[in-house]
């Protein structure tokens, strides 16, 4: 099973965000074949007149992906893989990387002889393969009371597939992060949607929340195969005691289940705290579903990485990675 988040067209959306370029490593061997998409980024500082790179995982998930092995060989796979993408990375200057693995997939587990795991936190979703009610299964019966008290109140939503254009999404999306002050990182630009909709239309699953024929909130939400993940929203806050939001969620989960999808998987929450509020918000729309999801800080080449950290001027055992962004990171931040 494939991933919108494993296809180059979704890869090259982050580029520009990133200042890299999406590139795969195909890596075919007797025994299967490995592929791995990442951003390739050039490294803010010159040392040795020579150009260095670091990659990380596009916004969202990834890492390297068995795509066809037999179970018994897939950890001597792994290690094929392993001393191959070492080499490349010497080849390409490739200092080190950050992965995001996908917590739907066992990519985390497959690979941990060759990535250092650690465990993020929990995302959660909505099961649509195994309950004939999902809503009635999954979702909390506060949340389900709400909908209901929205929907009798004249509440009322849309679903479009491939949607001719996202300007109302537009709309309340950047109202929306003007006023939760959100992170620049989040803040997605015009040319990023237009290149959404020109490449990944097809995968686009548009939901309008209503209300006295206006749009009170919209979802954007990608599909592909037998997923749904929820991408991004915007709400107006003055009809926030509508339930917008969780109409958007209560829509998806009656089209995806109408449509033959298996999962709408929600995310996490801002941190890996079991009382985090994102993540607590979302687990009332997946009572009985979670994953676990990892990251991997891996370095190809030691003795670069830590000259580039000295020339940087930062301790190289910083929480940030790699630690000589950190000062780049923050300013981006800001």
């Amino acid at each position: 099973m494939n991933d919108i988040y494993f296809e180059p067209n979704y890869g090259r959306l982050y580029e520009k965000i990133e200042q890299g370029t999406c590139e795969v490593f195909e890596f075919h061997h007797d025994l299967g074949t490995v592929n791995h998409m990442f951003i390739k980024r050039a490294v803010p500082i010159s040392i040795n007149e020579e150009p260095y790179f670091d990659i990380t995982t596009p916004y969202g998930y990834g890492g390297p992906r068995i795509t066809k092995c037999e179970e018994v060989h897939k950890r001597e796979l792994v290690q094929a893989f392993q001393l191959a993408f070492k080499a490349y990375c010497q080849k390409e200057n490739i200092v080190c990387e950050f992965v995001r693995f996908h917590p739907l997939f066992t990519n985390a587990q497959d690979f941990e002889s060759c990535y250092d795991l650690t465990f993020r936190r929990y995302t959660t979703g909505t099961n649509l393969k195994d309950h004939d009610d999902p809503v009635k299964s999954e979702f909390s019966k506060s949340k389900q009371k709400s909908i209901q008290k929205a929907l009798q109140a004249g509440v009322e939503y849309r679903v479009t597939v491939n949607p001719p254009d996202l300007e109302e999404f537009k709309r309340l999306y950047y109202s929306t992060m003007k006023r939760k002050d959100a992170d620049a990182v989040y803040y997605f630009n015009d040319a990023y949607f237009s290149k959404l909709l020109d490449t990944l239309g097809e995968h686009i699953v548009l939901v309008e929340v209503l209300y006295e024929e206006k749009v009170i909130a919209v979802g954007l939400n990608l599909i592909h195969e037998k997923f749904i993940h929820i991408h991004l929203s915007g709400t107006l806050k003055e009809y926030q005691h509508l339930s917008s939001a969780f109409i958007m969620r209560y829509a998806l989960v009656k089209w995806g289940k109408e449509n033959g999808m298996e999962l709408t998987h929600e995310g996490g929450g801002v941190t890996g705290n079991a009382d985090d509020p994102l993540y607590l918000f979302k687990k009332q729309f997946g009572k009985n579903t979670e994953f676990k999801y990892y990251i991997s800080n891996k370095i190809w080449n030691q003795k670069i990485y830590d000259l580039l950290c000295t020339t940087a001027w930062v301790d190289k055992e910083s929480t940030s990675f790699p630690a000589y962004r950190s000062k780049v990171t923050q300013a981006v931040h800001k």
